[in-house]
């Protein structure tokens, strides 16, 4: 029996989980931003406040006031910058534990646009809910969902092609899968028309009489929709200037001297007291309600006059229920591997484009170096095949990660911070899935390459020849990843290439140099170049081990690089080892997946960046670079 069953709840959604009710209170909450040279900014300060369960609470302010800044840090998305105490059910919160029974639906609608809407819930389903539940119940919880959000009629639509409110409404079914008591939403009625807007705010009102603390901040809401709201808590220049029931509000203004218009929205009108349209009585208000402290404009009985002192046994439960993840770790992957595949499988446009960008290429580059591999006269500029190869390998896989990755890491910062899964599940997932289409693709080009550039037909060079090309672009596709986990597109797009230029450089230094002639520190950074050890593996493979004197056409009186240890002489290769490249290669492969994965894990953190412990340098290069958070 579910230990949470005791819990009451409103009759409404009888299918989901039950979850016991969550009352959030906080007091002196201050929260500020680094500013550069100026110092820090503050956006919030000292503000209290106390949001119930079974209530649906809306955040209102002029733009700037900072609400969605207050829903950030109750939520714990941002907190590392902020201070003041922040309680759940009477007890300080523990981030940890509140992480796992809060989930927050943020203003823009980021959701798989290959995947139908029924499909996400399964995958949604399967993700939080694991083993708990048979797959019978699942399926029956997921068509109550779809049913009470109304997109029963939209389930086989692939989300890319769903209007904006029906985004938004998948967008909190996929949030309920698992009953969370809490649920924080920034913007809900953002691109919304007045009619979808409405039917958002029903819902959420609906949602919140099943027990569930709604919490959401929204702009301007017409009259029909401020008097949706059961607690409405007003916000500008960072100070509480409201706090209670609506209906409330009017005869508050009158106490301070202001009355509102007849037939006048009193949202329209307290936003245009914030923003000082009939002079400043923000310190008036901001005293009245003691920056949120008070409670005298809150619903009128006793028991609701102060804060509610939920069992402590309540919090306990609520907290080892949804601590740990239903499904295990392997399940996740799972899940999250056939999403991937699922993904690239529909997206057959850009796998086409992509298979012929590799045929075209490499008959482009078959044709230029047309049968140079056995000739003698030709070793040099055999050599230059072999090292645009590795510049082939280096810009294929790395731009389109750089392009598309830093969308996707918006969508996974959604869904790991509301809990879906593990980073680690994740990681191995994402590597998984790109493996077969960069082998495929790979062995495109090569097969194209290799036999028009007529290498040696020997299984055992065709095989290391194969192996380095795949590693060079598998290191590549991990330093864009590590990359893209911090920058825009945009920056990822300047910066990817600036990084792998001095690496392309140092790949082909070396050309007529003796390699005790080459200065120690080009060495040192060829040593920390992936493509100069790609470089020296394929020049290993086709002509090391042992392979013989080339073929000298007729034409030509003579041939100096017709041994390959010439060639090695030539381009600095002289000590150079395939397997001792190879094994570099490997090393700088884990060194990019290793580093790819602590930067998405640093991205994907609540506490402050990295950049901003680094003081005024950190804070210059996230202010010019504009690196998002």
């Amino acid at each position: 029996m579910d230990p949470l069953d005791d819990v009451e709840y409103g009759e409404p959604h009888h299918h989901l989980l039950k979850r016991p009710p969550v009352d959030i209170e906080f007091s002196d909450l201050t929260y500020s931003v680094p500013q550069g040279r100026n110092g820090s900014k503050i956006i919030l300060r000292s503000v209290s406040g106390l949001f119930r369960s079974g209530e649906l609470t809306a955040i209102l302010g002029p733009s700037g006031a900072g609400k969605s800044t207050l829903i950030n840090v109750l939520a714990g998305y941002r907190c590392g910058d902020a201070r003041g105490s922040i309680m759940v059910n009477s007890r300080p919160r523990e981030m940890k534990s509140f992480r796992k029974m809060c989930r927050y639906i943020m203003q823009e609608d980021l959701l798989q646009p290959a995947l139908t809407v029924l499909e996400s819930m399964e995958i949604a389903s399967d993700l939080k809910l694991g083993y708990t539940i048979s797959k019978e119940n699942k399926l029956d919880s997921i068509e109550n969902i779809l049913q009470m959000l109304r997109l029963t009629k939209s389930k086989h639509t692939l989300m890319e092609n769903l209007s904006g409110g029906e985004r938004k409404r998948l967008s909190i079914a996929l949030e309920l899968v698992n009953n969370p008591p809490v649920i924080f939403l920034d913007e809900p009625t953002t691109g919304l028309d007045d009619l979808s807007s409405s039917q958002c705010v029903s819902l959420l009102k609906d949602l919140a009489y099943g027990g569930r603390t709604i919490i959401c901040s929204i702009h301007t809401p017409s009259a029909k929709l401020f008097a949706m709201f059961d607690h409405v808590y007003i916000v500008a220049e960072g100070q509480c200037m409201f706090a209670g029931v609506g209906q409330d509000m009017v005869p508050y203004l009158s106490t301070i001297g202001l009355n509102c218009p007849k037939h006048y929205n009193p949202a329209d009108f307290m936003i245009e007291v914030c923003s000082r349209e009939y002079g400043d009585y923000s310190e008036k208000m901001s005293t009245a309600v003691d920056n949120g402290k008070c409670l005298r404009w809150f619903k009128d009985n006793s028991e609701t006059r102060k804060p509610i002192k939920r069992r402590a046994s309540q919090y306990d439960t609520v907290s080892n229920h949804l601590y740990d993840f239903s499904s295990t770790g392997w399940s996740q992957f799972n899940v999250l591997l056939r999403r991937m595949m699922i993904q690239h499988k529909r997206d057959y446009t850009y796998l086409l484009f992509k298979l012929f960008m590799y045929t075209f290429i490499g008959l482009v580059v078959g044709g230029m170096f047309f049968q140079f591999g056995n000739d003698a006269s030709m070793t040099i500029f055999n050599y230059g095949f072999i090292f645009i190869t590795i510049i082939v390998f280096m810009y294929t896989p790395l731009m389109p990660v750089l392009l598309k990755f830093p969308k996707e890491v918006q969508l996974l910062k959604r869904e790991y911070f509301n809990r879906w899964y593990g980073l680690n599940a994740y990681f191995c997932a994402l590597t998984c899935s790109q493996l077969p289409m960069q082998i495929i693709l790979s062995s495109i080009y090569i097969a194209i390459t290799y036999f028009l550039t007529n290498q040696p037909l020997e299984w055992e060079r065709g095989i290391k020849f194969s192996v380095v090309c795949l590693m060079v672009s598998l290191s590549s596709e991990s330093m864009a990843y590590a990359i893209s986990s911090q920058f825009n597109v945009t920056n990822s797009v300047f910066f990817g290439p600036c990084v792998a230029c001095p690496m392309m450089l140092l790949a082909s230094f070396g050309l007529g140099y003796e390699e005790d002639e080459i200065p120690r520190i080009i060495r040192l950074g060829m040593n920390f170049s992936y493509l100069r050890h790609g470089v020296e593996a394929l020049v290993m493979a086709v002509y090391g081990n042992g392979r013989g004197r080339l073929e000298c056409p007729k034409s030509e009186d003579y041939c100096d690089l017709r041994d390959p240890s010439a060639l090695f002489k030539t381009v600095g290769m002289s000590e150079v080892t395939y397997w001792g490249s190879m094994s570099a290669l490997c090393g700088m492969f884990v060194a990019f997946k290793v580093a790819s994965y602590i930067m998405l894990r640093r991205r994907l953190s609540t506490k402050p960046s990295l950049l901003l412990k680094l003081g005024f340098v950190g804070r210059f290069i996230k202010a010019n670079f504009n690196i998002p958070r």
